[in-house]
């Protein structure tokens, strides 16, 4: 939980007592490897820490997986469009590797916001946060060749690139994984 915390406070400060509240509210899960956190039809009803792992969003379309988003260490993970106004969903979360994590409900997240301090404000900046990336994302999607996007996810996902397997890379990228061999091939010889 000591993660989860210094995460925290990495966008708000916290006293003694907005710790003892974030103690009792979140509580921890262990996900093992290929289980969904979320699938279609399903409504979100949390919040999710991830202190040690790794997970992806996907959806189907045209009868085919699309990998959209990966989340690692450190980072939060939530389907928004499901949870805010509980509603099914139609993407899935599933856990690449043995993830554990911290999870938070939507009732108990409105505590958070009342009874923390700042926690109002830590929302809107997670929230900020998600929704620059999601931008970011889908306008790669259009504008950018898949070169273009390989290389932002090296970027992106430096540290986790070789943990993910590489047709769930090529799903993300927008191109089968033979094209992506060859992305990459052309890319190495660049350097």
């Amino acid at each position: 939980m000591d993660v989860l915390i210094e995460n925290i406070k990495s966008y708000v400060p916290l006293s003694l007592a907005d710790e003892e509240i974030i103690r009792k509210l979140f509580h921890k899960k262990i996900i093992e490897k290929d289980e969904h956190l979320l699938e279609a039809g399903q409504i979100c009803r949390h919040v999710t820490f991830i202190e040690q792992g790794l997970v992806r969003y996907y959806f189907f379309t045209n009868g085919e997986e699309q990998t959209n988003y990966f989340s690692k260490e450190g980072d939060w993970v939530c389907h928004y469009p499901s949870f805010i106004p509980k509603t099914p969903t139609t993407m899935y979360i599933q856990a690449v590797e043995p993830t554990t994590a911290w999870t938070i409900t939507y009732d108990d997240l409105q505590i958070f916001y009342q009874e923390v301090k700042y926690g109002e404000r830590f929302g809107r900046l997670g929230i900020e946060h998600v929704f620059n990336s999601i931008i970011g994302q889908v306008t790669s999607l259009y504008t950018d060749k898949p070169e273009v996007r390989y290389e932002k996810f090296i970027k992106a996902y430096f540290g986790i690139a070789q943990r993910i397997p590489q047709y769930y890379i090529a799903s993300y990228v927008g191109v089968k994984p033979q094209s992506l061999s060859r992305i990459r091939k052309r890319i190495s010889t660049q350097f």
